[in-house]
């Protein structure tokens, strides 16, 4: 048996893919089934060690990017597209995987047209409130389509909504469960007496986020520990503005920024924290609904971001979180939103009870049992 994996180049498209590959070989073992061989193909390893970790083959496909606003690279990535494609065409042919995954995303693309032209089975999963572009154009060669949000149904053409089901989102395993809360603020030297604020603004971390936090710093501190990722290239000068910040507004120590919250560090900090700020990717709101933490959310511009918005009022209106609009973002807000959320048990345990109606921990598993059964089918042909 030999499976396909495709994503675009982020951590949203890529870890989820994770979690599935965890999920089949977990399923495998279960049934006595040999492990399959499992392929990744997209412009670029995003992960290498969690590749080999997990034993997936990476192999390079060229993609071109389709940006929202006017350029010239447009033009020149539709040949880049064009190339990885074929490439993908014959990659394809040579593995002839038994079925093909795909999280979308605009590395996603060449492999999902490649795997089209060969009648090969097509799972795509679509993470988001809307369907983004890459798993529209896959839809209609889809075998099936996964979905974490209903709102997305309304989203894909007519025709291909037989093939849909909600799922969920998959999460890997390191992260679902948690260890326990004061040992983990143990871990991480917070004060054991205070509530925690967890500030996460995406992988590569969020400017306006930050510039925003350190503002607001003084009275954050003041009745939180805070655990800040500022993303590697600002942390630096984020913890070297902070330390001036709170050298004269006092309780130092109650401010931890990391550049980056490997797996370890996050299952400390998402255990200790009682109430998140965030972005509003889809893998992190349903991280944040697994933990079953009230969380602030903070979408990237629709501007930007044709996805994080809708993502993140879908996600408010189960009362598991509140938004705060970028252009509504200021210190003061942002400091009240966390004093409320972070000291008021009652309404933490509302949003805790909401976040974990949203969840699906079994996304991963629901979408390993379904690729192995086309995997196994198609095999037999």
């Amino acid at each position: 048996m030999k499976i396909v994996l495709t994503a675009g180049g982020t951590g949203g498209h890529f870890y989820p893919l994770i979690a599935i590959a965890e999920a089949i070989k977990a399923v495998c073992a279960e049934r006595n089934l040999i492990v399959p061989t499992i392929y990744y193909l997209a412009d670029k390893p995003y992960d290498e060690a969690v590749l080999f970790a997990n034993d997936i083959i990476y192999l390079a496909s060229p993609a071109g990017k389709m940006r929202r606003y006017a350029s010239f690279s447009n033009f020149t990535d539709m040949f880049v597209t064009a190339w990885g494609t074929l490439k993908c065409f014959f990659l394809l042919l040579k593995i002839y995987p038994d079925v093909v995954i795909s999280k979308g995303g605009y590395a996603s693309v060449p492999t999902t047209l490649a795997a089209g032209l060969l009648r090969l089975p097509l799972i795509i999963h679509e993470s988001d409130a809307k369907p983004g572009r890459a798993n529209l154009l896959a839809a209609k060669a889809a075998t099936r389509i996964g979905i974490a949000f209903e709102s997305a149904i309304e989203g894909f053409p007519e025709k291909v909504r037989g093939k849909i089901a909600k799922v969920g989102i998959p999460v890997r395993t390191e992260l679902m469960n948690l260890p326990e809360k004061m040992g983990a603020k143990a871990a991480l030297g917070l004060d054991p007496t205070l509530p925690t604020v967890l500030i996460m603004g995406g992988s590569q971390g969020s400017l306006r986020i930050n510039e925003t936090v350190l503002d607001a710093l003084p009275d954050i501190v003041s009745f939180a520990n805070v655990i800040h990722q500022t993303g590697k290239d600002h942390f630096e000068s984020v913890s070297q503005t902070a330390s001036v910040i709170l050298e004269k507004a006092g309780n130092t120590g109650r401010y931890h920024p990391f550049a980056y919250l490997n797996a370890d560090t996050m299952r400390n900090a998402a255990s200790a924290a009682d109430v998140v700020i965030a972005r509003a990717g889809s893998t992190t709101i349903t991280e944040l609904a697994i933990w079953g933490k009230p969380a602030v959310l903070i979408p990237i511009p629709e501007a930007v971001s044709h996805d994080q918005r809708a993502n993140a009022y879908a996600y408010a209106h189960t009362g598991a979180a509140v938004v705060l609009e970028e252009a509504n973002l200021t210190p003061h807000v942002l400091a009240s939103e966390a004093r409320r959320l972070g000291t008021t048990p009652e309404l933490a345990s509302k949003m805790t009870l909401a976040a974990k109606g949203f969840a699906n921990p079994d996304a991963a598993r629901l979408i390993a049992e379904e690729a192995i059964r086309i995997a196994l089918t198609h095999e037999n042909k």
